[in-house]
């Protein structure tokens, strides 16, 4: 377990991972066949309908989800102006296990989110790059990572991030 937290740290650490990549799954060009060169077989596969295309999601849990993940869910089929392309991945969706990544990681590995929000209790960072970020109730663990193609824009409810307060150095008045 310390190696899988060791080994995500350091590909945060070091600066190379980008918002829209994890564990070498990049959504819009990474395709069905290299996610199982990469990851094996999914512990299981499901057909699923979005719109009128037929797509497929993976889910890799236990042993077979990538070390430090509880589960990894990777949708497949994307339109894009070309046509329907049903063995790419369309987004990626990582559960990690507790203390794995944080608020912290977070900001160190993708810096500053495009916008911040809130989805029931939880906060939410979206990255225009491509990846939300939902928190666990206490605001520090992720609960899950969404991976999605880049975005045109931040999307028009999630509001700003909150600016620093300015730092003080007179003396509070009584």
């Amino acid at each position: 377990m310390r190696a899988a937290v060791a080994a995500l740290a350091l590909l945060l650490l070091a600066g190379t991972a980008v918002a829209e990549e994890w564990g070498a799954i990049v959504p819009g060009t990474t395709t069905a066949a290299a996610v199982r060169a990469r990851h094996g077989a999914p512990t299981r596969s499901a057909p699923v309908k979005i719109d009128k295309y037929d797509a497929l999601q993976w889910v890799y849990e236990g042993a077979q989800a990538p070390a430090g993940i509880r589960r990894m869910t990777v949708d497949f089929g994307l339109l894009t102006p070309g046509g329907y392309q049903p063995d790419v991945v369309r987004t990626f969706r990582l559960e990690p296990r507790p203390r794995i990544f944080d608020r912290r990681t977070i900001l160190a590995g993708w810096g500053v989110p495009t916008k911040t929000g809130r989805e029931g209790e939880a906060d939410v960072y979206f990255y225009q790059e491509g990846l939300l970020v939902y928190f666990d109730k206490s605001g520090f663990d992720v609960a899950a990572m969404v991976f999605t193609p880049p975005q045109p824009e931040a999307p028009p409810s999630a509001p700003a991030p909150a600016a620093p307060a300015p730092a003080t150095t007179a003396p509070r008045q009584r």
